[in-house]
């Protein structure tokens, strides 16, 4: 049998085609966020071709969320960390 839908991966490779003009005209500053941000989609792309969603564009935004998600956990781990140091360390 054929595959009905695209791959999750060619649907990003699509996906970061229809944003190559808004990658083009951002600021030098925040074009590594947003590559960063494609990134993030592909490192998810396993679980994004599992879902095999019509619309592609859902799996590529939670991919990006959940990533966010794990990124904040581990900032918020880190800052309770570095805390728990400063009041346990004798003055």
């Amino acid at each position: 049998m054929g595959k009905t839908h695209p791959t999750d991966r060619d649907t990003l490779r699509e996906f970061e085609h229809e944003w190559s003009p808004y990658h083009r005209v951002l600021r030098q500053q925040y074009k590594p966020h947003l590559e960063c941000l494609f990134g993030q989609v592909r490192n998810f792309a396993d679980a994004g071709g599992i879902q095999n969603s019509t619309d592609p564009m859902n799996a590529h935004l939670i991919s990006i969320m959940l990533a966010q998600e794990c990124w904040i956990v581990a900032l918020e781990e880190g800052v309770s960390a570095v805390e728990e140091q400063v009041n346990t360390t004798p003055a």
